[in-house]
């Protein structure tokens, strides 16, 4: 009998290493295929523009200045031009803008792109517009606003609304 459990035993142990052997040579007879691929895209230029509001306060026939700070934010490298439009007020010119007062009546200012209120703003690319170059982050640009002395208009609030334009 003691044979008998020594041939059981040896079995035993050749097919658990026949286990053991055959599961380590899975691994060295596996294989494997690849590829590459290709990953694309295409860069669209923008820009997108977001102004602040300008207030000139109480105007007392003297001369009144306010600033606005427009933010042009463009794809790196894009090529842009702002434009001011004349505004909202009929018979307004980009050069002699107006605000809208009670009883419609009208108080003249002006948009600059100085400080020193020499340069207008308008909306002519080439001639009043700002130009600038995208780099992927807001560019702040002030717009400079003068109401002149002299005038003797109606007491009231008075507004208009000037569209900011990018062209890029």
């Amino acid at each position: 009998m003691k044979g008998m459990s020594t041939w059981k035993a040896a079995l035993s142990a050749a097919v658990l290493g026949c286990i053991a052997f055959t599961g380590s040579t899975e691994s060295a007879f596996a294989a494997t295929a690849t590829t590459t691929f290709a990953v694309t895209a295409t860069v669209q230029a923008t820009c997108s523009v977001t102004a602040t509001g300008m207030a000139f306060g109480t105007y007392s026939t003297t001369v009144a200045t306010s600033t606005s700070t427009v933010s042009v934010t463009c794809t790196n490298g894009t090529t842009y031009n702002l434009g001011l439009n004349a505004g909202s007020a009929t018979g307004a010119t980009v050069t002699t803008r107006q605000m809208t007062g009670p009883a419609s009546a009208l108080l003249n200012y002006g948009l600059y792109q100085d400080s020193a209120h020499s340069k207008n703003w308008g909306q002519t690319i080439g001639t009043d517009t700002e130009t600038g170059t995208g780099n992927g982050s807001a560019q702040a640009l002030t717009v400079y606003g003068q109401v002149p002395a002299g005038q003797y208009v109606s007491p009231g609030s008075y507004s208009d609304t000037i569209t900011a334009t990018v062209t890029y």
